[in-house]
């Protein structure tokens, strides 16, 4: 039995146009919205965790790979979307947490991470061996060949798990696996950026070259026919404030040297904000598999701050406390700096603006913060009371508010919430489904 991102592939580079977005979030209202999504037009839905969100020590959302898997399981069968519609993948398997050590430590780390992944159920794989660790020289580039010794590595073990996870499930998907050395640091550019350096065909042909040959010489000549796609940089990227648009004319030499691989697409990462016409050309031109996340969380805190809104109008003359959900989350940052610290710069009113509004949306890090989904709570519990008359939705939520005026929606704030995330989805679904 074939994987899905295969036939996804191969109808692309048929020229159907067709292709899947990635939603990299581990965010419950994401990925509840992203479900409802794929119930809704009856297509496959790919939910990716990093590396830095669950891995065998629970990463920062304190879950591992295999509660991950059922969490999301658990979601699709409380939304009645079926198990087959799900995909789950891994994102920058590596030694990316891992990279201050050594190598022979950081790779036993990555190793049992990618074991974890496929053991658990993943079949999406992105290895991602392209950043430096603790004893490689820091002030060279670090060779495509070494990266690609590091890839095949993981990959053999892998594979190794695929047997594994085979013997108890003889139905068991065999993994896909997604390569390349120019990626993109996960969640955006930490620095304003002059313009983006679209990948050369040549840097593509020798990444692919190297990855060739670094996976035969392991005997992995079965699991490099599920290579599915290569990253590489078309031209996407965001900052805080900043989004760098696909141009299709920029990216036209990378896209166009696709034609020399007969069954890979392009697997674009940083495609947040894109429009769903550019991101319709990315399809088109080959970039198949749009990866997206920071976007779906801006939309959770757009949504969340649009709500905390309604309930000040609602609710400011009763006794009971407000949520406080802006403030609770500004004090949740300020308590601890290590997940923005490095990405917002300027004086302290810009770091302020940027906690709160930021595109790299480094607020997304807060959302499990105790007293912050205590105040969540608090702010939808007491929506919930009540509804929402129409001339507030309007003002803030206006998509939604002609929604629950005719009744596609429910005036309640969870789906309120929801539907605004799945807006964003929409733009993809647009960009990768058949016109």
């Amino acid at each position: 039995m074939g994987h899905i991102l295969q036939e996804i592939a191969t109808a692309n580079r048929a020229g159907e146009g067709v292709g899947i977005y990635s939603c990299c979030s581990a965010n419950e209202y994401v990925l509840r919205a992203a479900l409802k999504k794929a119930r809704e037009h009856r297509t496959y839905v790919l939910i990716e965790s990093t590396a830095n969100q669950v891995d065998q020590f629970g990463g920062y959302i304190g879950m591992t790979p295999e509660q991950f898997y059922a969490y999301v399981l658990g979601l699709a069968r409380e939304l009645d979307v079926p198990s087959s519609q799900v995909i789950l993948g891994g994102d920058h398997l590596g030694p990316l947490t891992f990279a201050e050590k050594p190598e022979a430590e950081a790779m036993a780390l990555a190793r049992e991470l990618v074991r974890r992944y496929v053991l658990a159920g993943f079949t999406k794989i992105h290895i991602d061996t392209s950043m430096k660790v603790g004893d490689d020289d820091a002030h060279l580039r670090l060779p495509d060949e070494v990266i690609a010794r590091r890839g095949a590595e993981l990959c053999a073990v892998a594979e190794a798990a695929y047997t594994q996870r085979r013997a108890q499930d003889p139905d068991a998907v065999a993994p896909v696996y997604v390569v390349g050395s120019e990626v993109p640091i996960p969640g955006g550019a930490q620095e304003a950026e002059e313009g983006i350096a679209v990948t050369e065909p040549s840097d593509l042909d020798h990444t692919l070259h190297a990855f060739r040959d670094a996976f035969l010489s392991r005997g992995l000549e079965d699991a490099w026919e599920r290579v599915v796609a290569v990253v590489v940089q078309p031209g996407v990227e965001f900052g805080s404030d900043s989004v760098f648009d696909y141009s299709r004319s920029s990216a036209a030499k990378i896209t166009g040297a696709l034609h020399r691989y007969d069954r890979l697409v392009l697997e674009g990462h940083s495609t947040d904000y894109q429009t769903r016409y550019a991101l319709r050309e990315m399809v088109e031109d080959g970039v198949a598999i749009l990866k997206v996340g920071p976007a779906l969380t801006f939309a959770v805190r757009e949504g969340l701050f649009a709500l905390e809104c309604i309930e000040r109008e609602l609710f400011s003359d009763t006794e009971a406390p407000l949520s406080g959900f802006r403030a609770v989350l500004e004090a949740a940052m300020l308590r601890d700096d290590k997940y923005w610290r490095k990405h917002y710069h300027g004086t302290e009113s810009q770091q302020k603006y940027d906690r709160a509004f930021s595109l790299s949306d480094r607020a997304r890090y807060y959302l499990t913060d105790g007293e912050v989904r205590s105040s969540i709570r608090r702010l939808m519990d007491r929506l919930g009371s009540r509804p929402i008359p129409y001339s507030l939705l309007s003002q803030y939520l206006p998509r939604q508010a002609e929604r629950v005026r005719t009744t596609a929606l429910e005036n309640e704030p969870n789906a309120l919430l929801e539907d605004h995330v799945g807006d964003v989805i929409e733009d993809y679904l647009y960009a990768t489904l058949r016109h």
